[in-house]
């Protein structure tokens, strides 16, 4: 709730009262799902702004977020923008089909990491500059952590539950708390095992695909 309530008074001092008021409502877990994920088309869904309407990613690429937004991901558009219909007039003045095509664009390297990001980071500025769509929350912020866990010793996932956060293999523990300093140090190292890691994978994948 706290959440909520620091949103709508950002909003609201940033807009101004005299334009725009947020209006809370708090819901029951079956309200909020019949609301929202559960009904059948756009036009049956009931709300405005919603920090319980959702997305994470699957993957660790850039079509994990961006191509739920394509016009054809109707299931998707019908809770996250509001339409379900690719071929309707909206969807053809507002420019989504340009959308479509630079992922599609995007979708189809799949030799030249680097390159496959940026062309998703076309897309990806294309969807930004429209304001089509504007997210209200993150979930990977920064947070003061006292901790005993060896920096970087645990698995590391920035996708799905194989984070340290949730998997607990590989983890070492220490003595004394984990200081800037030590942390800073376990970093650099962990960089410069992570682009041995990235070249190999990237060496590995130019003999598999052609």
């Amino acid at each position: 709730m706290n959440q909520v309530q620091s949103i709508k008074q950002s909003i609201e001092a940033t807009l101004g009262k005299d334009n725009v008021v947020i209006d809370i409502h708090q819901l029951s877990a079956d309200d909020f799902y019949n609301i929202t994920y559960y009904v059948s088309n756009a036009a049956e869904e009931d709300w405005d702004l919603s920090v319980g309407v959702v997305w994470e990613p699957y993957y660790l690429d850039p079509s994990t977020y961006l191509d739920v937004l394509k016009t054809t991901s109707s299931e998707k558009t019908k809770s996250f923008m509001g339409y379900d219909n690719p071929n309707s007039q909206a969807v053809e003045k507002v420019g989504l089909k340009e959308y479509d095509q630079l992922v599609e664009d995007a979708s189809k390297e799949t030799t030249d990491l680097k390159v496959r990001y940026e062309k998703y980071a076309k897309a990806q500025a294309w969807l930004t500059d429209s304001a089509l769509y504007l997210l209200t929350t993150t979930y990977s912020g920064v947070a003061t952590v006292v901790s005993r866990i060896q920096p970087f010793s645990g698995a590391y996932a920035q996708a799905v539950d194989n984070g340290s956060t949730c998997y607990f293999r590989y983890i070492k523990y220490q003595d004394n708390i984990v200081t800037k300093k030590l942390y800073d140090s376990a970093y650099k190292d962990w960089l410069k095992e992570k682009a041995k890691s990235n070249d190999k994978a990237q060496k590995d994948l130019a003999k598999h695909v052609k």
